[in-house]
């Protein structure tokens, strides 16, 4: 009687665990993103003795700012590019994976590595190899497929497509890993009676594989869209948002405008155009795909 009592009264540690979380959710969330938003109604410079106050000023700006609109139409290209190729190459590595044998396990472990890796890492190793005198250019020349080095970061168009590999190449491996633990919970007896039924391979991935890795899909979606709309390290590192800012994320614009230009009041109002454009990507995404797991 008086473990139903106390379990109906609640278990003490898991509260003070929940105030805890909550509090540093609000200390290290909430508190900041309600100063950046005081801070964008101002034009705060730290060169400066005293901000004044300037009301939507910094938001009619956003309309007429052309880096902003490049750097917003890089992200977003970059980011769907992106999701859509690193998801497509998860779904097919987990199938190749799904195996219970040691040497997969440990091919596992290596497909989750570059994930795990410092995006700056991660970056000075890719900068190295797509070098004009780097391991891609060399392979290349040797392979007779190129009659002189490819400059893979000097220009704009080869830029953007070497970050987008580099970062497709990173978010892989964490959408290898969902769709893996998605297709390890689709009960084995549909593959069998499938079979009995004299489905083939891609009859079985179409009617059976593809729709139950809805829930895996949704989540690794969701998750890999927020990540390229703030990406930073990664590009910092790889090109500096150059050459000719053809490769400026939203969020190294951001800190360009904070750090570089001082314009602590613009770019807290950049930052919050990157919230509210985040917000609404991932909610509408997270619905239009929870839909899909509803009608299937």
């Amino acid at each position: 009687m008086r473990t139903r009592d106390r379990r109906l009264r609640g278990d003490p540690g898991l509260t003070v665990i929940a105030v805890a979380a909550l509090g540093l959710y609000v200390c290290f969330i909430i508190v900041p993103a309600l100063m950046s938003a005081w801070r964008s109604l101002t034009n705060e410079n730290p060169l400066l003795t005293h901000s004044d106050f300037v009301g939507l000023g910094n938001y009619r700006e956003l309309a007429h700012d052309d880096a902003l609109a490049s750097s917003l139409t890089f992200t977003l290209t970059l980011a769907a590019a992106v999701t859509i190729v690193a998801n497509a190459a998860g779904i097919g590595f987990a199938m190749l994976l799904n195996r219970t044998s040691l040497s997969y396990r440990a091919m596992r472990a290596v497909a989750f590595l570059p994930q795990i890796i410092s995006g700056v890492i991660v970056a000075f190793v890719w900068r190295s190899i797509l070098a004009q005198d780097g391991l891609l250019n060399s392979m290349l020349i040797n392979l007779g497929l190129i009659d002189k080095p490819v400059s893979w970061l000097g220009t704009p168009p080869l830029a953007m497509l070497s970050v987008g590999i580099v970062t497709a190449w990173v978010l892989t491996g964490f959408t290898t890993v969902v769709h893996l633990a998605a297709l390890q919970s689709i009960p084995t007896e549909l593959y069998q009676a499938a079979t009995v039924d004299g489905a083939g391979r891609w009859r079985k991935f179409t009617a059976i594989t593809f729709p139950m890795l809805a829930p895996g899909t949704t989540i690794s979606v969701t998750i890999s869209m927020i990540t390229m709309l703030k990406l930073y390290d990664i590009i910092a590192a790889l090109t500096s948002g150059g050459p000719a800012d053809s490769t400026q994320s939203i969020a190294l614009y951001i800190i360009k405008l904070a750090f570089t230009e001082n314009r602590f009041g613009y770019a807290s109002a950049v930052a919050m155009l990157l919230l509210l454009l985040s917000c609404v990507i991932s909610l509408t995404v997270t619905g239009l795909l929870r839909r899909r797991e509803v009608d299937l």
